[in-house]
């Protein structure tokens, strides 16, 4: 449950990256995904869009012009997100934009601080999340694994929080374990979703044995060898994660314990 609204898949998926539009498409469908992130600044926005002064920038956009063509609001849950935004300002008036063409009152708030790691300016991110949710938006934002930070974003307004596990397109895997455990267990008046660091089908698995309740991932999907079968891969990973968390795993322990009970054996 996400602000109210429910969704059956715990996988959110990116729609960047991609090889085609055709490719996506097919990828989204094997992800049992619902919900579906689109770029704001990446797609092509209608012409009366650019009357705001918002126009999206670039030939790299009018490249992907026909994204929407291949992931259709009939059938997916569109979360514009404001990727490639510097400053809550920026961030802010993509948001804008997004709703004003009508993708959506909904929004991912990602903004950048640092070029070569794409970690979260938090501060911008708080400030971003706290406008937008005072004009009416469910705002999601992309952050730290700090938990005075999730705090903070919580009573700006945020409808959901989404740690790093590792930096964006990095595939290394849940890098933070112990944070996103304090996380999950301080943060439970809203959604706790990964975002970010995903590479393979194990790593969806940990981060829901982790508790989080869902996971959001793009490149882990898009820049495997075949991302259609990768694709099928997380969605199996997810509920298999979110199962053996529900399950409670067996202690660990230091030394053996036979499987097979020494009680009442005949000697």
């Amino acid at each position: 449950m996400i602000a109210g609204r429910a969704f059956r898949s715990r996988l959110i998926v990116g729609s960047g990256k991609y090889r085609s539009g055709q490719e996506t498409a097919r990828a989204i469908e094997a992800s049992g995904a619902e919900m579906v992130t689109v770029a704001v600044r990446r797609i092509k926005l209608p012409q009366s869009a650019s009357t705001t002064g918002e126009r999206a920038r670039g030939s790299s956009q009018q490249q992907n012009a026909s994204l929407l063509d291949f992931i259709s609001p009939d059938k997916y849950f569109l979360l514009p997100n404001t990727a490639g935004c510097y400053t809550a300002e920026e961030a802010i008036r993509t948001a804008r934009l997004g709703r004003e063409v009508g993708l959506s009152d909904w929004v991912k708030v990602e903004v950048i601080g640092d070029q070569a790691t794409l970690y979260p300016d938090v501060q911008a991110t708080i400030e971003a999340t706290r406008v937008l949710a005072h004009e009416g938006f469910t705002v999601l934002p992309y952050t730290s694994d700090d938990i005075v930070v999730a705090k903070r974003l919580i009573d700006a307004g945020a409808a959901a929080i989404m740690p790093l596990g590792a930096p964006i397109g990095s595939g290394m895997g849940i890098q933070n374990a112990a944070n996103i455990r304090i996380l999950r267990e301080m943060i439970t008046g809203v959604p706790l979703i990964i975002d970010a660091g995903v590479g393979t089908a194990s790593d969806a698995t940990v981060a829901m044995e982790l508790g989080a309740d869902a996971v959001l991932m793009n490149t882990g999907i898009a820049a495997a060898q075949d991302p259609v079968l990768m694709a099928e891969a997380m969605r199996h990973a997810v509920i298999a994660g979110r199962a053996a968390y529900l399950a409670g795993r067996m202690p660990k322990k230091l030394y053996a314990t036979a499987s097979s009970p020494l009680e009442g054996v005949s000697r």
